[in-house]
This record gives structure tokens, C-alpha cells and sequence, in this order.
């Protein structure tokens, strides 16, 4: 099938969006601006940049955003009020090109509870809140929350009314992650076929992974006339998350037989964006994450090395180049210069400014007295600890711990604190509860250790420990991630990663206006 505009398929990027909603997910400006930065290079098709009426911290990421975006349309998400489409239009208009995305919901279960509206009144709202905004911009989106449980009856009105005054592309989500290929892909046909003016505007899904069907659905939909798919890189969002965009992009550009479409988006930036995303947010993707897991394209069983050393498809479906990853195997050892150090990162799709490298290479070359054997996973946990290594209020300076099964722990730490050296001797529970104790009698806080996770990068005694830590305070939720041969040290680091970002986010709060409905569709 040739690559016409029928059958190209938009991406709509929510990551910066409802992305950012998944508890523990928050980004600072900087954070999301690289972000945004990545998806550009992924050439995305629309970026939801967030939604600016939530928090002025929200406004001014959108804002700032919108005067670096280039090929790429900014959108702002905005409820049905003349006050959050003003706010979405104030911090778009910097952008050469934006979208107002504006969403009511339609099912009886949210209209009755939620909204206490009647179906009269909620097509109300549709008509004026899309023509208001029509009034602002070019580009609307209007959304059906809970699209996927409403009335078809009165859901097809919405879509009509909201068509009718100026939505040029309508968005049905499958907002709880309960509807099944099959029966979604009917709903978006008898959509096709129903709605008058359906005609007039582009259909867009946005699915959750509630059930685990979150791409099939999307890609379901596809085939029933949706040209539009919001999704999120490595699939992060609420609860179980959204449609995975690395899925649903490879999912196109390789079963071209049974999807006969096509995307703008350059791949090979894929595993680049999704390692980003994780070590900004500290969430980890799991080593069997299709696409873009550590194991995707790895392959330890005796009888698949043998099929994959006489003809790599026998076990590989994609080419690793196809997302950014290098099938080059080059050695790196404390003998290794900073040229190859370089060039092995760019081999595996990191491309970083000379000061990041440096500050990388001196990492690399510490952790080569430690360890023997340096294997890919070792230089993927350094790269994205380095990037919680920079411009941080609080930093570990040095670490003692003594302790045994014949005496209390003794820990000494010393913290980089508002640019002065502060040491703590603290004893308690065990090494890493008197680390943490001595931490906060530096950082005062009321934060509550919701998780504390440790795993191995690599195999053998002198590997990696990568830790997590999620803490919470009065409903601001961090998540942190380091790694260190030194497991107390790299406890210590996650710990002072997640503060970091803790005093950020009370920060964004307090300066943030805040809101209390519902933002995820």
C-alpha cells in the first residue's frame, strides 16, 4: 500500500502529560524541556505539554516548551472552562503551531458522579467550551473521558456537536482500560458510521493498560478508521499506564502487512528517549519490556545463539539499528580512553554534550578499578545516574559504615548541603535505615519511605547495585534512582536524588495554583 495520507497514522505524545500523572512521575522544567528536546528528535507528530490551568509550574513548562518547538505542534490539555482554555491558549501562543485539546465526560457513571451534569448539560458545555476555544486557536481536539463506557447513542451526539463547532479531531479514550480489541475497534466503525459529520474530523484513541490490551486496542482501532494514537513513551501514565509509543510505532513500521500504515517517526531515537524518560523519572523499564528492554534484543538460550550466528531474523524481528541500538560488541576496560568511551556510548544510542561525557568518563573510570568486566548495563546505569548528578541542592560527599551481627551500626555522612559540608553520625535499624536517618536529620523533611527496591545491573559479586526509593510527603510522590558497586552508597544516592526532587516539587507546589478535577481521560 502506498504511503498516502489516508493511511498515515498521527502520534500524539502524552508523556509530559498524563505521563507525568503516574505517582513518583513528576519533572521539573529542565526535566521536561529534555524530554520535549527527545521528542523532536523522535518527530512526533503533536506533544501534549501538559496541562496549564493544574499548576503555574505546569504553565510556565508549557510556555517555555512552546518557544523551542519547531516541526512539532505544543499542545495544552484544558477541561470544558472558559478559564482553562484562556490559560491553555497563554502558554501555547509562543509555539509556531498548537493545539487546545479540551475534554468532558460522557459516561452516565462519571456525568451522574463526578460532573452532576445531565446529558443536556454536558452538550452544552461541548458546544461552548469547543467554539470558545475555536475562537483562540486553529487546531482543537475535543475528548470523550470514559468514551470507551458512555452511551453510543448520546456519545455519537457529543461527537456530532462537538464537530459542529469546530473539534477537528475527536478523541475517543478508553479512559479506565476496560474495553477489548475487538468491541473497541467496533465502537470507533460504528463511530464511522454513525456520526454525521465524522467526515470532518481526524479520530483519535487514547487507551489505558488496565487490562494489558492498551496497544492492541489502539492498533484495533487503526483498522476501523482511527488515524490518531495518544500514547507515552515506555507507556507510562496512570495506574497501569497508557499505549506504549515505542509498541505501537515498531508495531506499524514491522506487521506492515496487517497494518498498512505509516508513521513520521525516526526510531532510531527510541531507545535514546526511553532511556532518557527512565533516568529522569527513576522509573526503570523491566528487562522484558517489548522494544526497548534490556532483553528485547539479547539472546542467552544455546539453540537461539546458534540461529541468530547463521541468519539473525531466525530470532529477531526488527533490527536493533531500527530503534537506536548498535549490534557492536566493543570492550570497554579501565584501559579505555575517553574517544572509545564516546563512541561506545553513541554505538548505543546516547549522544551527550562534551561536559556530560567528561563527568561520565570520570564515573566510567572509578568504576573500572572496581570492576573486572564492564558490561552494557554497567554504562547504561552510569549515563542516566549521571544525569541526577547535576545542578542537585543536596550531595553525598562521603559515606562510613560500620556494622556486623555482633554490634548497632555506626554511620558517618557528610552532605553537600546549600553549598556547605554538613557530617552526621546516626545509628539504627541496620545500615541503610541509619543512612537515611542521618539524611534527614540534614534535610528536615516529614517524608515517608513508601519503596525501597534493589537489584543487580549485571551478574557476578563486584556488580552494580541499582536501588530505588519512593518517598512521599503530604501526597507529593518522588521516585529516585542510583547505582553504585557500593550498595550503601548507591542507597545513600537515590535516597538524596528523591529529596532532591522533593524540595523541587514542594516548591512547584507551593507556587502552583492547583486544581481538583479530574485530568485523566
Amino acid at each position: 500500500m502506498s504511503e498516502n495520507k489516508s493511511s498515515k497514522v498521527l502520534i500524539f505524545d502524552t508523556t509530559l502529560r498524563d505521563g507525568e500523572q503516574s505517582p513518583g512521575c513528576s519533572m521539573n522544567l529542565s526535566e521536561k524541556l529534555k524530554i520535549f528536546e527527545s521528542l523532536q528528535s523522535l518527530n512526533v507528530d503533536i506533544v501534549e505539554a501538559g496541562f496549564a490551568i493544574a499548576s503555574d509550574g505546569d504553565f510556565e513548562a508549557i510556555k517555555e516548551i512552546s518557544k523551542i518547538a519547531k516541526n512539532t505542534k505544543v499542545c495544552s490539555l484544558a477541561r470544558a472552562a472558559e478559564q482553562d482554555i484562556d490559560r491553555a491558549y497563554e502558554a501555547l501562543k509562543h509555539a509556531p503551531n498548537f493545539r487546545i485539546h479540551t475534554f468532558i465526560a460522557t459516561s452516565e457513571l462519571h456525568m451522574k458522579y463526578k460532573l452532576r451534569l445531565s446529558r443536556d448539560e454536558v452538550l452544552d458545555n461541548i458546544a461552548k467550551s469547543v467554539k470558545y476555544a475555536r475562537n483562540l486557536c486553529d487546531d482543537i481536539e475535543w475528548s470523550a473521558e470514559d468514551g470507551s463506557r458512555s452511551n453510543f447513542d448520546f456519545l455519537c451526539k457529543c461527537i456530532e456537536v462537538a464537530i459542529k463547532s469546530g473539534a477537528q479531531t475527536v478523541n475517543i479514550p478508553d479512559t479506565v482500560g476496560y474495553a477489548i480489541p475487538d468491541e473497541f475497534k467496533n465502537l470507533i466503525k460504528k463511530i464511522k458510521n454513525n456520526v454525521s459529520n465524522i467526515d470532518k474530523a481526524i479520530i483519535s484513541v487514547h487507551c489505558h493498560n488496565d487490562l494489558g490490551l492498551a496497544v492492541s486496542n489502539s492498533l484495533s482501532a487503526l483498522d476501523a478508521g482511527a488515524r490518531q494514537v495518544e500514547c507515552t513513551i515506555n507507556g507510562i501514565g496512570e495506574r497501569a499506564g497508557n499505549a506504549s509509543m515505542e509498541e505501537i510505532v515498531m508495531a506499524i513500521k514491522t506487521r506492515k502487512d496487517f497494518l498498512p500504515y505509516f508513521t513520521d517517526v525516526n526510531t532510531k531515537e527510541i531507545l535514546q528517549s526511553s532511556r532518557l524518560l527512565s533516568a529522569i523519572t527513576g522509573f526503570a523499564v523491566q528487562p522484558n519490556k517489548a522494544i526497548v528492554g534490556a532483553n528485547a534484543f539479547a539472546h542467552e538460550s544455546g539453540i537461539h545463539q546458534d540461529g541468530m550466528l547463521k541468519h539473525n531474523k531466525t530470532y529477531e524481528i526488527m533490527n536493533p539499528e531500527s530503534i537506536g541500538l548498535s549490534k557492536s560488541k566493543l570492550v570497554l576496560g579501565k584501559h579505555s580512553g575517553r574517544h572509545a568511551f564516546k563512541e561506545k556510548l553513541i554505538e548505543m544510542g546516547y549522544n551527550l554534550g562534551d561536559n556530560f561525557i567528561n563527568e561520565a568518563f570520570k564515573r566510567f573510570k572509578d568504576l573500572s578499578d572496581k570492576k573486572k568486566d564492564i558490561y552494557d548495563k554497567d554504562l547504561i546505569a552510569l549515563v542516566d545516574n549521571e544525569v541526577h548528578f547535576t545542578d542537585e541542592l543536596v550531595k553525598l560527599i562521603n559515606l562510613e559504615v560500620n556494622c556486623g551481627s555482633t554490634r548497632n551500626p555506626k554511620i558517618i555522612v557528610q552532605i553537600n548541603y546549600k553549598g556547605k559540608l554538613v557530617e552526621k553520625e546516626e545509628s539504627g535499624n541496620g545500615p541503610v535505615d541509619s543512612i537515611f536517618k542521618a539524611i534527614n536529620s540534614v534535610i528536615k523533611n516529614n517524608a515517608k519511605l513508601e519503596l525501597f527496591q534493589i537489584h543487580a545491573v549485571t551478574k557476578g559479586t563486584d556488580a552494580q547495585a541499582e536501588v530505588t526509593v519512593r518517598l512521599n510527603e503530604d501526597g507529593i510522590s518522588v521516585n529516585g534512582l542510583a547505582s553504585d558497586t557500593d550498595t550503601m552508597v548507591a542507597s545513600a544516592n537515590a535516597y538524596i536524588v528523591a529529596l532532591n526532587k522533593l524540595i523541587d516539587k514542594r516548591k512547584r507546589k507551593n507556587s502552583g495554583i492547583g486544581i481538583s478535577s479530574s485530568t485523566n481521560y
